[in-house]
């Protein structure tokens, strides 16, 4: 069963006061394949059964290994958050934890942030959900609406690792990471207009290029917090009854230095 805990909800800064916060902590398992980010009319086929005919000429499913993995998993559907347009999500803590892609102990496990360069995968679209390009199995995201996600996919984008801010377009798959530059400053996210969730997920892929797949032999998980609306603990700024205090006392200040002089 998906983890998503919602750890505490606010109002927003006066500078988004016409949204609310929220911090959500989610756990993402290596099996949480995010090209099935909101696709609740697929059927998971059982382990031992490909995905249709499991050729990419022919039909539009998942790949999976052709002989029973040690694992035997099943894919998931990827956690998801609500959203609203315009929201911003910004992660709170680097996200932690290490999934291992590779048959059990082989190969080792990835980081959230993935493995090989930023164009070392390279995964084709799936059904209304754009292709992934970045580093191996790293954590990801896409903003959907409320509706399945079919028809053309929006364009495949590298959005690299070390940025500040984006905005990704619905069903436009994006790079999470651990969630913070280069220089530790945690990044953020812009929700697109018409977005109503944010799924969570993992971009695999035999070889990590073409169609997406190859779910069934993996261990592990991600964890991340994330607020929405919510600034970090290191910019949090003075509450709004600081000022009315500080004005409290320096009137008593003031009468009091009016009684000495008196």
């Amino acid at each position: 069963m998906k983890q998503i805990a919602i750890l505490g909800a606010a109002l927003a800064l006066s500078a988004i006061s016409h949204a609310e916060a929220a911090v959500f902590d989610i756990t993402v398992d290596g099996t949480d394949a995010i090209f099935l980010a909101g696709r609740t009319d697929v059927t998971i086929p059982p382990a031992s059964d490909p995905w249709a005919d499991n050729n990419p000429a022919t039909d539009d499913g998942l790949r999976r290994h052709t002989a029973p993995t040690p694992e035997e998993a099943l894919e998931t559907l990827p956690p998801t958050i609500a959203v609203a347009g315009g929201d911003v999500v910004r992660v709170l803590d680097p996200a932690i934890g290490g999934i291992n892609f590779f048959n059990g102990s082989a190969g080792g496990f990835f980081g959230p942030e993935g493995n090989g360069g930023v164009g070392s995968s390279n995964l084709s679209s799936l059904g209304g959900i754009s292709g992934y390009m970045g580093t191996q199995g790293a954590l990801a995201g896409v903003f959907l609406t409320d509706a399945i996600p079919n028809g053309a996919p929006p364009p495949t984008v590298n959005f690299g690792q070390d940025f500040l801010s984006i905005a990704p377009e619905i069903g436009q798959v994006f790079f999470i990471g651990d969630g913070q530059t280069v220089g530790g400053i945690l990044q953020q996210f812009i929700a697109p207009t018409g977005a109503t969730r944010l799924a969570f997920g993992i971009p695999d892929g035999f070889g990590f290029v073409g169609v997406p797949g190859a779910y069934d032999d993996n261990d592990g998980s991600y964890r991340i917090r994330v607020g929405i609306n919510e600034i970090p603990m290191n910019a949090v700024p003075i509450p709004a009854t600081l000022p009315l205090m500080g004005a409290a006392l320096a009137g008593l200040g003031l009468v009091m230095r009016r009684r000495k002089s008196a």
